[in-house]
């Protein structure tokens, strides 16, 4: 399809969504009065406020669109005296393309590459162009891999594909701006069907260019390169997700972090250790999921499609992509620190930086276990040997329960019982604080625990002798002679914290206590924010708030832990009223209103579930019934 054909059917599309809009305002005017005529005064004057406020809605909504500032362009630019390499490859490619080469290149952040372009008169006229790379991409690919990635970007150029992109991006922004305005009016009901045609039919333009940039990139690497390349995008997609939650995430909330040099370069080491399990995972199938609002085929289709498409023999060119940019580390430290919210944040090396984290999730976990202790002793504060004095009396059980875990539950698939993983977070925790321990960092794998000579550090022996009432003075001269002093070793924090906890639900303007606040829903607990009394916007206040880091937004507002929960009194489950009383004696009323708004359907289920799953937890008594 021509350009111009695009951008008339884009136009069209848009003008049409505003003349459906007019339309309807115009058919509640001429209702309005209709009303009057017929003597109804008050039904056509209620009509005209209708019609009235709907227009005054599009016309804001078409003003805030028309009065937006493109955002400052991501990243870090490229230049041709810094990375003579890679411009060769896009100079080149552009040639075959038959495209003008773009104006920039920059590095971005994300598992991607993209293309755009500044054009006028509805993309009729072209502009400015720039080509987005992501550092993790150039990290994960060697330069055959990269010149596919190019070809099919540049592909969008030589298609004119860019040229509808502001046009499309605009139409997209005014349609939605449009429907949060009309939010709960009939006629944003109705107008939010038109946009859906609206998005499917751009959807499906958008996944036909996909399949038209790829025929260029069979064309310059090769039809097994380019298949090749595809299926690798979701892997490094996911290698990108698990290095951010499995290195990153929890050190982040407690207040640390990588360098600048460390951010991404992290990802470069994780990616050379675990080679042998990337290429396993190079054996599954390509993702076949796909929605009809996609704007890419999925991969399966796309490289199916490619099957269909001229193959041309191309020599491969192994080497890393990053040697297309000399000094790519310095590049990627010094976009690092243009995009990443470093914030306040202790900057630390990796081997530091584990240690460090791992230190403070573990005295997190133990301290979990110490005050259910002290709960169950009546001390203000627990220590190892109070945990082992438990276990010596045969209260064990209590604690256990008192964690929510089953203390009948068998072992798990590593062999591991409730009491004896219970046992080894606080014996881990101790021997941490204690300096006789710390974490050792691992790329190839999850980190450990060395002792003093650098060695993995044997607990099981220690924990086997812990767990059972009868060698529990064994035990205590075990750890005595690691150099652990049970009776220094324990409780660091009185009060439960968020860290590491996620978002399963949230519900809109809560009365908590008697006051407006949203309530966010955490799998370790939920967070009371203060909100206004409208019940309007609800769910996208709340789709803010879980963006927010979970420690982070739990720190600046009030958090009640699961943990700290001794009992629970639903008096309605739809809309949520309970009574929720912590150990400290102090309540907690939450009071639903029939009109709120919920981050999913279930959030009243969930809370109430893990409320009640806390109040049982919190029975230490196994006789009393819950």
């Amino acid at each position: 399809m021509a350009t111009s054909v695009r951008a008339a059917v884009s136009l069209l599309l848009l003008a049409g969504f505003y003349v459906v809009a007019f339309a309807l305002v115009a058919g509640l005017g001429w209702l309005a009065v209709l009303a009057y005529r017929s003597g109804s005064e008050t039904g056509g004057a209620k009509l005209g406020f209708v019609a009235a406020a709907v227009a005054v809605a599009i016309v804001v909504a078409l003003v805030k669109v028309a009065r937006a500032r493109p955002p400052a362009e991501p990243g870090l630019q490229v230049s041709r005296a810094n990375a003579p390499a890679l411009w060769a490859q896009v100079d080149e490619l552009a040639g075959v393309a038959q495209t003008r080469v773009p104006d920039e290149i920059r590095l971005v952040p994300e598992v991607n590459a993209a293309v755009s372009e500044d054009t006028r008169m509805l993309g009729l006229v072209g502009g400015r162009r720039r080509l987005y790379l992501g550092v993790p991409l150039l990290q994960a690919l060697d330069v055959s891999q990269l010149r596919s990635v190019l070809a099919h970007e540049l592909g969008h150029y030589s298609r004119s594909h860019t040229r509808l992109g502001p046009l499309t991006y605009r139409g997209r922004a005014a349609i939605g701006a449009t429907l949060d305005e009309l939010s709960g009016n009939v006629v944003g009901w109705v107008l939010a069907g038109y946009a859906r045609l609206y998005l499917l039919a751009s959807a499906t333009v958008s996944r036909r260019q996909e399949l038209e940039a790829d025929e260029l990139s069979v064309r310059v690497a090769g039809r097994s390169v380019a298949q090749a390349t595809l299926r690798e995008l979701p892997l490094i997609d996911r290698a990108w997700g698990f290095y951010g939650a499995a290195y990153l995430d929890d050190g982040w909330e407690a207040g640390y972090a990588p360098t600048a040099a460390g951010f991404f370069g992290g990802f470069g080491q994780f990616l050379a250790a675990r080679g042998d399990e990337l290429q396993t995972m190079r054996l599954d199938a390509p993702p076949a999921e796909q929605s009809r609002f996609d704007s890419h085929p999925s991969i399966a289709a796309r490289v199916a499609a490619m099957d269909r498409m001229p193959d041309v023999p191309v020599a491969r060119d192994a080497r890393p992509a990053t040697s297309l940019v000399p000094g790519f580390d310095n590049a990627a430290a010094a976009l690092a620190e243009q995009v990443v919210a470093f914030g306040d944040r202790v900057r630390l090396d990796w081997e530091t930086f584990t240690a460090t984290r791992l230190a403070a999730q573990s005295q997190r976990t133990a301290d979990s276990v110490y005050r259910v202790a002290a709960r169950a002793t009546g001390q203000s504060r627990a220590t190892l040997a109070t945990v082992l004095d438990l276990v010596a009396a045969g209260r064990l059980d209590e604690v256990l329960r008192g964690l929510g875990l089953d203390p009948a539950a068998g072992p798990d698939e590593d062999g591991d019982t409730p009491a004896g993983l219970t046992l080894t977070v606080v014996v881990r925790a101790a021997a941490l604080q204690a300096g006789v321990a710390s974490w050792r960092h691992s790329w190839s794998g999850p980190a450990v625990v060395v002792g003093r000579d650098g060695q993995e550090l044997a607990l099981d022996g220690v924990v086997a002798l812990a767990v059972d009432p009868a060698s529990v003075p064994a035990a205590r001269a075990a750890l005595a002679g690691l150099g652990i002093d049970v009776d220094r070793a324990g409780q660091q924090s009185a009060v439960a914290t968020a860290h590491g906890g996620d978002v399963v639900g949230g519900l809109a303007t809560v009365d908590v206590d008697g006051t407006p606040s949203e309530v966010l829903v955490l799998d370790n607990g939920f967070v009371v924010v203060p909100s206004t009394k409208s019940t309007e916007g609800g769910k996208v206040r709340l789709l803010a708030l879980a963006q927010v880091p979970a420690a982070e937004l739990a720190a600046r507002h009030r958090f009640v832990s699961y943990e700290d929960v001794a009992g629970v009194e639903v008096h309605k489950r739809t809309p949520v009223k309970v009574t929720v009383t912590l150990h400290d004696g102090t309540t907690v009323a939450l009071k639903e209103r029939w009109s709120g708004e919920r981050l999913s359907k279930d959030s009243d289920d969930v809370l109430i579930g893990a409320l009640l799953s806390a109040a049982r937890s919190a029975t230490l008594d196994a006789d009393v019934p819950v």
